[in-house]
């Protein structure tokens, strides 16, 4: 289809501008590549303006408490075609190339890659509502309990076991799977500070564990 509308902007091009949210107020969909910095500060103006979106950002993101109760809310999940390794950007003449890895083609134009990037949406596919395939079964010597909470730790989505009827601390690539009829996402374990949604840093005898989803298994749920 070749019949794109491209509006030359005035300005700078500053998402929080007024020349640009007003070309979002008329937008169906949005689809773009944010500032990572700016990350939750985009998302809430997508939200304020109630917008469907499929937004490209850092997988880390998800922690964050602004994103991470729309996705508990099933507002917002990671969406479809990247789920591992890291993305190729084009980047200005002047932008600094200090990341893991860069390079410049044959006309100059320079490149660099990100590592974590994922895409976020609001836009329902099929393939987030297929099963996790479980077959670990549990058992307390494979799976440590955290100081801090009453649930058990899990390295790799794929150890996630198929009869644990408690709450399970996953890693947020643990997204990447998520099916909502599946799992019911409980809160996470991400920062010190503890929220309604909030646990706290997860620890397993005295040791500092990289952040967590907390996460319960619904097909377990009422005797099922």
């Amino acid at each position: 289809m070749n019949d794109a509308i491209k509006t030359p902007l005035q300005g700078d091009g500053d998402f929080r501008s007024d020349e640009c949210v007003e070309i979002l107020k008329k937008a169906d969909i949005i689809a773009t590549n944010p500032p990572f910095s700016l990350f939750r500060e985009y998302i809430a103006q997508l939200e304020e303006h109630d917008k469907q979106f499929v937004i490209i950002g850092n997988v880390n993101s998800l922690s964050y408490k602004e994103v991470f109760k729309l996705i508990k809310n099933n507002q917002l999940w990671l969406g479809h075609s990247i789920h591992s390794g890291d993305r190729e950007f084009r980047v200005s003449p002047d932008y600094p190339l200090n990341a893991s890895g860069f390079r410049t083609d044959e006309q100059g134009n320079n490149y660099i890659r990100v590592k974590g990037v994922r895409w976020f949406t609001n836009l329902d596919y099929k393939e987030r509502h297929e099963d996790l395939i479980l077959y670990k079964k549990y058992t307390p010597e494979e799976y440590p309990k955290y100081d801090n909470l009453d649930a058990i730790n899990i390295d790799k989505t794929k150890e996630i076991p198929e009869d644990y009827k408690g709450l399970m601390g996953v890693p947020i690539t643990f997204m990447d799977k998520y099916n909502p009829e599946q799992f019911e996402i409980v809160g996470q374990m991400a920062t010190t500070k503890i929220d309604d949604f909030n646990f706290g840093y997860p620890y397993i005898s005295g040791k500092k564990k990289y952040a967590r989803i907390v996460i319960k298994n619904k097909r377990l749920q009422d005797g099922n």
